[in-house]
């Protein structure tokens, strides 16, 4: 059956106290709704709609980064979770097929729990999603005989009875796209908040004889986001989840709890990862290579054998092959190393290519940026960058050449070639004497005009 999804991220998110929306808060180097729609990704939507309500320009912008055909509209009113999904029935009016309401603030959907949500649909005419809560505090309650489904009361309007129940509802809903509408407009809102409920279309539902069905998940799957306390705690759950997975997986990390992840970190087993290091989006590191402590990378590709750090930072475009050297208190962008080239102590290294098994020395930078533009420095394989030099791009570095300690080279270097491009040293005798005592004078002297 084909299936489109309709994610709802019109709230304010007013205790996030923040001028962003709350959908758009990052989780993991990744807005909030992007992990919702990721989730629905694994079921291969054919239409993916997002009803926006405050800040909706940005909602859309965010939304189209991840998938550009996603289509946001606009909920004006904020009425209800019924009335937010009724908003997206224009772009959906000839879909014949399934549509599944997700959350922009509930970010852990697992595509495991959505294809159980998808198989039941076999034998259900509306599918739930709910949970078994440890503190069922103010969740709507699922009232229920085995799997199915009688009706969902929200905690406002729930008897003392229904109160005790602890299967709660996650707000999460499968239904054929024809029939949903149907239900949606016939809910009304004489509630407590006076708010049109997704809810109520399971009691009218039954009414009609349609059948509806539970789907359980761990309660972990279905926390939301509502402050930044909550932020702060999505956070948490996601790196924790995503450290057990490395770990299963064979990532050996020395101190897990001060790893770092991002949504989309890809680390292949036999790799070492140390304490203090994280990683931002982008970032792949192959089997067998070693990331050493406080180090950074975001953007970039680790290749098999290489080793990072410590106190290394690799931006985005930073390519390393295998065995690839990058020490510490080295810092690449948009660059490759090549494979076994080292670059081991206190250098920049900005739009380059390195070949394989040069040697940069402590302190070399290529100078890449005039101010306006970005230029290149290519450097052959097996060349050796004296400690201290300077190559200010665009220039070349032929296989095998050198270049003296303290050059500045403004000039290709041919290939075997040494360049040596500094300033004569001269020595004069006996003046540092002198100037050490005059100084001394100028400074008694400016001592005793301050008493």
């Amino acid at each position: 059956m084909k299936t489109s999804v309709v994610i709802l991220a019109a709230g304010q998110g007013t205790r996030m106290n923040s001028d962003l929306p709350k959908v758009l808060h990052p989780v993991a180097g990744a807005a909030l709704l992007h992990h919702a729609m990721r989730s629905a990704a694994s079921l291969e939507p054919e239409h993916t709609v997002i009803v926006a309500g405050h800040g909706a320009d940005q909602v859309k912008t965010c939304a189209e980064e991840h998938s550009p055909e996603a289509k946001t509209v606009l909920q004006l009113e904020q009425l209800g979770t019924a009335h937010a999904v009724l908003q997206a029935r224009p772009e959906l009016q000839d879909f014949d097929g399934d549509i599944l309401v997700l959350y922009g603030d509930t970010p852990f959907i697992r595509p495991e729990t959505l294809a159980k949500m998808t198989a039941a649909r076999a034998t259900a005419d509306v599918v739930v999603l709910g949970f078994n809560a440890a503190d069922p505090g103010r969740y709507g309650r699922l009232v229920t005989t085995g799997n199915t489904l009688k009706r969902i009361v929200e905690f406002k309007d729930a008897s003392a009875k229904e109160r005790a129940i602890t299967l709660c509802n996650s707000g999460v809903m499968l239904a054929k796209a024809s029939g949903l509408f149907d239900l949606l407009d016939q809910v009304g809102n004489d509630n407590a908040a006076g708010e049109y409920y997704l809810t109520d279309c399971i009691e009218m539902a039954r009414q009609s004889g349609q059948s509806a069905q539970v789907v359980t998940c761990d309660e972990a799957e279905t926390l939301g986001v509502n402050s930044r306390h909550d932020l702060a705690a999505a956070e948490a759950a996601f790196q924790t989840r995503a450290r057990k997975d490395l770990l299963e997986n064979g990532v050996t990390m020395t101190a897990p709890y001060s790893v770092y992840l991002s949504y989309d970190t890809v680390i292949g087993r036999d790799a070492t990862i140390e304490q203090n290091v994280v990683f931002g989006p982008g970032a792949s590191v192959e089997s067998g290579a070693l990331i050493r402590a406080f180090s950074h990378l975001e953007g970039c590709h680790v290749a098999k054998g290489a080793v990072v750090g410590p106190y290394a930072r690799l931006r985005p475009g930073a390519e390393l092959a295998e065995a690839a050297k990058v020490g510490n208190f080295v810092e690449i962008k948009n660059a490759e190393v090549g494979e076994g080239a080292k670059i081991n102590h206190l250098s920049y290294v900005g739009d380059a290519s390195i070949g394989a098994k040069a040697n940069l020395g402590a302190g070399t930078i290529t100078c890449n940026y005039d101010g306006v533009m970005k230029h290149r420095t290519d450097i052959g394989a097996g060349a050796f960058i004296g400690s201290n030099t300077m190559l200010v791009a665009p220039v070349r570095i032929g296989a095998q050449a050198m270049t003296g300690s303290g050059s500045v080279i403004t000039e290709d270097v041919a290939e075997g070639d040494l360049a040596l491009a500094r300033a004569k040293q001269v020595n004069k005798p006996g003046l540092a004497r002198k100037l050490f005592e005059l100084f001394k004078k100028r400074k008694a002297k400016s001592d005793l005009e301050t008493k």
